[in-house]
Protein backbone atom coordinates (compact mmCIF):
# COMPACT_ATOMS: atom_id res chain seq x y z
CA UNK A 1 0.00 0.00 0.00
CA UNK A 2 0.89 3.33 -0.94
CA UNK A 3 2.13 5.96 2.29
CA UNK A 4 -0.35 8.65 3.11
CA UNK A 5 1.70 12.25 2.52
CA UNK A 6 0.61 15.60 3.80
CA UNK A 7 -0.31 18.70 0.77
CA UNK A 8 -0.08 21.72 2.33
CA UNK A 9 -2.79 24.81 1.12
CA UNK A 10 -1.94 28.24 0.53
CA UNK A 11 -3.42 28.95 4.26
CA UNK A 12 -1.56 26.40 5.79
CA UNK A 13 -4.14 23.88 6.32
CA UNK A 14 -2.77 20.28 5.23
CA UNK A 15 -4.43 17.55 3.09
CA UNK A 16 -3.64 14.23 4.07
CA UNK A 17 -3.34 12.23 0.48
CA UNK A 18 -2.78 8.55 -0.86
CA UNK A 19 -1.91 8.49 -4.84
CA UNK A 20 -0.79 5.65 -7.36
CA UNK A 21 0.46 6.62 -10.01
CA UNK A 22 -0.80 5.15 -13.29
CA UNK A 23 1.21 2.44 -14.40
CA UNK A 24 -0.39 2.93 -17.94
CA UNK A 25 0.06 6.79 -18.43
CA UNK A 26 -2.71 6.42 -21.09
CA UNK A 27 -5.32 6.23 -19.06
CA UNK A 28 -7.02 8.96 -17.43
CA UNK A 29 -6.69 8.48 -13.38
CA UNK A 30 -9.15 8.63 -10.59
CA UNK A 31 -9.79 10.76 -7.86
CA UNK A 32 -11.89 9.49 -5.10
CA UNK A 33 -14.31 12.10 -2.88
CA UNK A 34 -15.42 10.78 0.45
CA UNK A 35 -18.61 11.59 2.26
CA UNK A 36 -19.53 13.47 5.38
CA UNK A 37 -17.64 12.10 8.61
CA UNK A 38 -15.94 9.46 6.69
CA UNK A 39 -12.42 9.48 5.49
CA UNK A 40 -9.70 8.37 2.47
CA UNK A 41 -9.90 5.00 3.77
CA UNK A 42 -13.34 3.47 3.64
CA UNK A 43 -14.27 0.31 2.17
CA UNK A 44 -15.33 2.16 -1.55
CA UNK A 45 -11.57 3.49 -1.69
CA UNK A 46 -9.74 0.94 -0.57
CA UNK A 47 -11.59 -1.08 -2.95
CA UNK A 48 -11.20 1.24 -6.06
CA UNK A 49 -7.69 1.25 -5.01
CA UNK A 50 -7.34 -2.22 -5.70
CA UNK A 51 -8.94 -2.37 -8.64
CA UNK A 52 -7.12 0.49 -9.95
CA UNK A 53 -3.67 -0.95 -9.32
CA UNK A 54 -4.46 -4.04 -11.02
CA UNK A 55 -5.76 -2.11 -14.27
CA UNK A 56 -2.74 -0.07 -14.52
CA UNK A 57 -4.53 3.46 -13.62
CA UNK A 58 -3.84 5.83 -11.52
CA UNK A 59 -6.02 7.13 -8.50
CA UNK A 60 -5.69 9.89 -5.46
CA UNK A 61 -7.61 9.52 -2.87
CA UNK A 62 -7.39 12.57 0.22
CA UNK A 63 -9.29 13.84 3.80
CA UNK A 64 -11.08 16.77 2.83
CA UNK A 65 -10.97 19.52 6.14
CA UNK A 66 -12.24 18.45 9.10
CA UNK A 67 -11.92 15.28 8.18
CA UNK A 68 -9.67 11.95 9.13
CA UNK A 69 -5.92 12.81 8.90
CA UNK A 70 -6.28 16.47 7.63
CA UNK A 71 -6.24 19.55 9.50
CA UNK A 72 -9.43 21.53 10.62
CA UNK A 73 -12.13 20.68 12.61
CA UNK A 74 -15.16 19.23 10.94
CA UNK A 75 -17.74 21.83 12.83
CA UNK A 76 -15.60 24.53 10.42
CA UNK A 77 -15.81 22.93 7.56
CA UNK A 78 -18.69 22.94 4.34
CA UNK A 79 -19.19 22.48 0.99
CA UNK A 80 -17.30 25.90 -0.10
CA UNK A 81 -14.34 24.43 1.77
CA UNK A 82 -14.94 20.79 0.60
CA UNK A 83 -14.74 21.88 -2.88
CA UNK A 84 -11.65 24.17 -2.75
CA UNK A 85 -9.83 20.79 -1.37
CA UNK A 86 -11.01 19.14 -4.18
CA UNK A 87 -10.00 21.98 -6.50
CA UNK A 88 -6.31 22.33 -4.83
CA UNK A 89 -5.92 18.53 -5.24
CA UNK A 90 -6.59 18.58 -8.44
CA UNK A 91 -4.72 21.71 -9.57
CA UNK A 92 -1.87 20.66 -7.69
CA UNK A 93 -1.54 16.58 -7.48
CA UNK A 94 -2.90 15.36 -10.75
CA UNK A 95 -1.58 15.51 -14.21
CA UNK A 96 -3.75 14.65 -17.41
CA UNK A 97 -7.69 13.58 -17.30
CA UNK A 98 -9.10 12.96 -14.50
CA UNK A 99 -12.04 10.95 -13.43
CA UNK A 100 -13.91 11.82 -10.20
CA UNK A 101 -16.03 9.15 -8.02
CA UNK A 102 -17.83 11.00 -5.27
CA UNK A 103 -19.87 8.85 -2.68
CA UNK A 104 -23.15 10.47 -0.97
CA UNK A 105 -21.69 14.25 0.18
CA UNK A 106 -18.81 13.45 -2.30
CA UNK A 107 -20.54 13.69 -4.67
CA UNK A 108 -22.32 17.02 -4.11
CA UNK A 109 -18.63 17.53 -4.17
CA UNK A 110 -17.53 15.96 -7.33
CA UNK A 111 -20.59 18.41 -8.97
CA UNK A 112 -19.13 21.43 -8.02
CA UNK A 113 -15.72 20.27 -9.15
CA UNK A 114 -16.69 19.69 -12.51
CA UNK A 115 -18.23 22.62 -12.59
CA UNK A 116 -14.47 24.57 -11.86
CA UNK A 117 -12.56 22.93 -13.77
CA UNK A 118 -14.31 21.31 -16.84
CA UNK A 119 -10.91 21.02 -19.15
CA UNK A 120 -9.34 18.52 -16.21
CA UNK A 121 -12.48 16.04 -15.24
CA UNK A 122 -13.46 14.03 -18.45
CA UNK A 123 -16.12 11.66 -16.49
CA UNK A 124 -17.63 11.48 -13.56
CA UNK A 125 -18.94 8.43 -11.14
CA UNK A 126 -21.68 9.16 -8.18
CA UNK A 127 -22.55 6.82 -5.23
CA UNK A 128 -25.28 7.46 -3.39
CA UNK A 129 -24.68 11.38 -3.98
CA UNK A 130 -26.42 13.92 -1.87
CA UNK A 131 -26.56 16.84 -3.77
CA UNK A 132 -28.23 19.99 -1.85
CA UNK A 133 -28.49 17.55 0.97
CA UNK A 134 -27.70 20.39 3.94
CA UNK A 135 -31.27 21.82 2.36
CA UNK A 136 -32.97 19.14 1.26
CA UNK A 137 -32.72 16.31 3.75
CA UNK A 138 -31.08 18.44 6.77
CA UNK A 139 -33.01 21.38 7.38
CA UNK A 140 -36.11 20.51 5.62
CA UNK A 141 -36.25 17.78 7.88
CA UNK A 142 -35.30 19.78 11.25
CA UNK A 143 -38.30 20.88 13.62
CA UNK A 144 -39.06 23.94 15.40
CA UNK A 145 -36.77 23.31 18.29
CA UNK A 146 -33.78 22.51 16.08
CA UNK A 147 -34.07 25.36 13.85
CA UNK A 148 -34.02 27.26 17.13
CA UNK A 149 -31.34 25.93 18.85
CA UNK A 150 -28.72 26.25 15.28
CA UNK A 151 -29.84 29.68 15.18
CA UNK A 152 -29.18 30.65 18.98
CA UNK A 153 -26.54 27.65 19.41
CA UNK A 154 -24.89 27.73 16.65
CA UNK A 155 -25.33 23.84 16.13
CA UNK A 156 -27.67 20.99 16.49
CA UNK A 157 -26.59 17.69 16.96
CA UNK A 158 -28.36 14.75 14.70
CA UNK A 159 -27.98 11.01 15.36
CA UNK A 160 -26.11 8.75 12.87
CA UNK A 161 -26.44 5.18 12.00
CA UNK A 162 -22.88 5.47 10.50
CA UNK A 163 -20.52 6.76 13.38
CA UNK A 164 -20.36 5.61 17.15
CA UNK A 165 -21.38 9.60 18.18
CA UNK A 166 -23.83 12.01 16.78
CA UNK A 167 -23.42 14.33 13.91
CA UNK A 168 -22.69 18.30 15.21
CA UNK A 169 -24.19 19.97 12.42
CA UNK A 170 -23.40 23.55 12.27
CA UNK A 171 -25.22 26.84 11.20
CA UNK A 172 -22.44 27.33 8.75
CA UNK A 173 -22.80 23.92 6.87
CA UNK A 174 -26.62 24.98 6.47
CA UNK A 175 -25.81 28.55 5.64
CA UNK A 176 -22.92 27.62 2.91
CA UNK A 177 -24.95 25.30 1.50
CA UNK A 178 -27.21 27.30 0.43
CA UNK A 179 -24.53 29.35 -1.48
CA UNK A 180 -24.01 25.98 -3.07
CA UNK A 181 -27.27 24.72 -4.37
CA UNK A 182 -26.76 22.74 -7.73
CA UNK A 183 -30.04 21.25 -7.70
CA UNK A 184 -32.10 24.48 -8.63
CA UNK A 185 -30.64 24.99 -12.16
CA UNK A 186 -29.31 23.42 -15.47
CA UNK A 187 -25.95 22.02 -14.38
CA UNK A 188 -23.52 22.65 -17.06
CA UNK A 189 -21.57 19.49 -17.07
CA UNK A 190 -21.31 17.49 -20.32
CA UNK A 191 -18.26 14.56 -19.77
CA UNK A 192 -19.86 10.90 -19.30
CA UNK A 193 -21.50 10.65 -16.00
CA UNK A 194 -22.73 7.23 -13.99
CA UNK A 195 -24.97 7.01 -10.85
CA UNK A 196 -25.93 4.42 -8.37
CA UNK A 197 -28.28 4.50 -6.01
CA UNK A 198 -29.82 1.94 -3.51
CA UNK A 199 -33.62 2.18 -3.25
CA UNK A 200 -33.06 0.79 0.23
CA UNK A 201 -30.86 4.08 1.04
CA UNK A 202 -32.14 5.28 4.42
CA UNK A 203 -29.75 8.36 3.99
CA UNK A 204 -30.67 9.83 1.29
CA UNK A 205 -33.68 9.27 -1.43
CA UNK A 206 -32.92 7.17 -4.34
CA UNK A 207 -34.94 9.61 -5.94
CA UNK A 208 -32.03 12.42 -5.68
CA UNK A 209 -29.83 10.64 -8.30
CA UNK A 210 -32.60 10.81 -10.97
CA UNK A 211 -32.72 14.38 -9.56
CA UNK A 212 -28.82 15.05 -10.47
CA UNK A 213 -29.25 13.16 -13.87
CA UNK A 214 -32.07 15.31 -15.25
CA UNK A 215 -29.99 18.79 -14.48
CA UNK A 216 -27.51 17.47 -16.03
CA UNK A 217 -26.86 18.94 -19.73
CA UNK A 218 -24.96 16.53 -21.01
CA UNK A 219 -26.54 13.32 -22.88
CA UNK A 220 -24.61 10.58 -21.55
CA UNK A 221 -25.73 10.30 -18.37
CA UNK A 222 -26.64 7.09 -17.19
CA UNK A 223 -28.56 6.39 -13.57
CA UNK A 224 -28.16 2.86 -12.00
CA UNK A 225 -30.60 1.78 -9.44
CA UNK A 226 -29.62 -0.92 -6.94
CA UNK A 227 -33.42 -2.61 -5.06
CA UNK A 228 -32.00 -4.36 -2.84
CA UNK A 229 -28.90 -1.48 -1.93
CA UNK A 230 -28.78 0.66 0.95
CA UNK A 231 -26.44 3.96 1.16
CA UNK A 232 -23.68 2.66 1.77
CA UNK A 233 -23.25 0.34 -1.39
CA UNK A 234 -20.13 -1.22 0.06
CA UNK A 235 -21.34 -5.49 -0.70
CA UNK A 236 -18.79 -7.46 -2.70
CA UNK A 237 -21.23 -6.72 -5.59
CA UNK A 238 -21.70 -3.50 -5.10
CA UNK A 239 -18.07 -2.81 -5.15
CA UNK A 240 -17.60 -4.58 -8.45
CA UNK A 241 -20.61 -2.91 -10.05
CA UNK A 242 -18.97 0.54 -8.97
CA UNK A 243 -15.56 -0.95 -10.48
CA UNK A 244 -16.68 -1.81 -13.59
CA UNK A 245 -18.55 1.71 -14.62
CA UNK A 246 -14.70 3.36 -13.48
CA UNK A 247 -13.39 0.55 -16.33
CA UNK A 248 -16.20 1.99 -18.65
CA UNK A 249 -15.41 5.71 -18.43
CA UNK A 250 -11.78 4.94 -17.77
CA UNK A 251 -12.53 3.14 -21.57
CA UNK A 252 -13.90 6.09 -22.64
CA UNK A 253 -11.50 7.97 -22.26
CA UNK A 254 -8.66 5.90 -24.04
CA UNK A 255 -10.66 6.18 -26.99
Amino acid sequence: MSAAQQFTRSDGATISFVRDDAQDTKKPSVVFLHGLRSDKGGTKAEALTRHARERGYGLLRFDMFGHGASSGRFEDGGISRWVEDAVAVLDELTTGPQILVGSSMGGWVMVKTAMARPRKVMGLVGIAVAPDFTEDLMWAGFDAGQRAALMTAGAVDLPSDYDDGPYRISRHLIEDGRRNLVLRADIPITCPVRLIHGQQDAAVPWETSLRLAAKILGDDVMTHLVKDGDHRLSRPQDLTRLCGLVDELVTKGCS
